[in-house]
């Protein structure tokens, strides 16, 4: 698809042509963006209450409307917009009057992820992605079979850096047992509900469980990103090859064990499992092995027969300085002015004050070097106050 001129629209006020003939119906406020031989529509009803950014399809050939599947987390209602065709099949949306970690938002519309899933799905897609300042350090897959020690090595991880890693919350359909919490131990929710989510595309992998769905969502693993950490997660080799076919660039281990042998010995000394466990754990362990080293999902395979030493390679893999670790960097909001208008120039987005007041501001948004996007954040973003006067 073919781009359009980069150029900025306020949302529309009430009865207003949206640039292709149709008119507004009452009380309904829009904004249209043309990119080739599509408007895409973004708003909704406004009677009196915040806009819904719903989207819908205008094809200048067909002249058929339509409804896309929308993935992703997307804003909530504002009172107010801008939207700015960028390049690589993308809009920014700029809210008004609105939280700061609220304010900035990307509709994917023909990007690669966008064109991958409407291939897959077989119909009209788009995708909206969280703006953020600043970049942060991958996440983190780790796999193996059961008894390996993957989860010591992880809580070693946690002990000594406990400012660098965490964990996503899981979700799971399954009703919470005894002291559990939500959003604790567990995201408790309904079956129909994390269905709807897993079609939305809103989660990196899933799985039924004796008629109960578990899965990790993108945005578990993000607010884990945003908080300054790490996100560690610790799945099957299945699960990894989910989050491999994702957007999310993460970094891939895999933790074998030195032989069978050895870990049936360890499995054993655990003690609390019958023989016919340990067998079935043997068995799937070797499954999960062969799986793990020609799946070609890992990028590193680590061999635990030292711990210690296992360890060591582990933090070599994560680039960790045991006589500096970096503690991550939490996400700052982008707080934007109550009122202001929109230029772009370039790479370059001019977010200028307007309304009374003794000083005016002008807000600069450097885009040059923008990565990821749907259907997690867009990270990247580059801030600098330019003037007041």
């Amino acid at each position: 698809m073919g781009e359009a001129p980069a150029f900025f629209v306020d949302h529309l006020g009430n009865g207003h042509t949206n640039g292709f003939g149709v008119k507004s119906e009452p009380k309904k406020r829009d904004t249209s963006v043309q990119i080739g031989d599509r408007s895409y529509v973004i708003g909704g009803i406004h009677e009196g209450n915040p806009l819904f950014l719903g989207v819908q399809i205008h094809d200048k050939i067909t002249n058929k409307w339509s409804s896309p599947t929308v993935l992703g987390t997307g804003p909530k209602p504002c009172k107010g917009y801008s939207a700015i065709v960028l390049k690589n099949g993308r809009v920014l949306v700029i809210k008004k009057d609105s939280a700061s970690d609220d304010s900035i938002w990307f509709l994917e519309v023909d990007s690669l992820f966008v064109r991958e899933q409407r291939k897959l799905l077989g119909k009209e897609v788009v995708a909206w992605s969280k703006g953020v300042r600043g970049n942060a350090e991958k996440p983190i897959v780790i796999s193996g079979p059961s008894g390996v020690g993957k989860g010591t090595l992880i809580a070693m991880l946690m002990k000594e850096f406990p400012s660098m890693f965490g964990f996503s919350v899981s979700h799971t359909t399954r009703a919470p047992r005894c002291m559990e919490k939500n959003s604790v131990h567990y995201h408790f929710t309904d079956k129909t509900v994390m269905e709807k989510e897993i079609k939305d595309g809103k989660f990196l992998e899933f799985a039924s469980v004796h008629g109960n769905l578990y899965g990790t969502s993108i945005e578990s693993v993000e607010v884990v990103t945003d908080s300054g950490k790490r996100c560690i997660l610790d799945i099957d080799v299945q699960g990894a090859r989910s989050v491999k076919a994702s957007s999310l660039d993460a970094i891939f281990i895999f933790i074998c064990p030195p032989s069978m042998k050895e870990l049936e010995d360890r499995l054993r000394a655990r003690g609390t499992e019958t023989e016919e466990q340990i067998q079935k754990r043997l068995r799937n362990a070797e499954a999960e092995i062969k799986a793990g080293k020609s799946s070609g999902i890992f990028g590193h395979i680590l061999y635990n027969d030292n711990l210690e030493e296992c360890y060591k390679n582990l933090k070599n893999v994560l680039g960790i300085d045991d006589d500096a670790p970096v503690n991550g960097v939490e996400v700052e909001g982008i707080n934007l002015p109550k009122e202001h208008t929109v230029t772009k120039m370039e790479d370059e987005i001019l977010i200028e004050e307007t309304g009374e007041g003794t000083k005016k501001k002008t807000i600069v948004l450097d885009l040059s070097s923008i990565n990821g996007g749907a259907p997690g954040r867009t990270r990247g973003i580059d801030l600098d106050m330019v003037k007041s006067s």
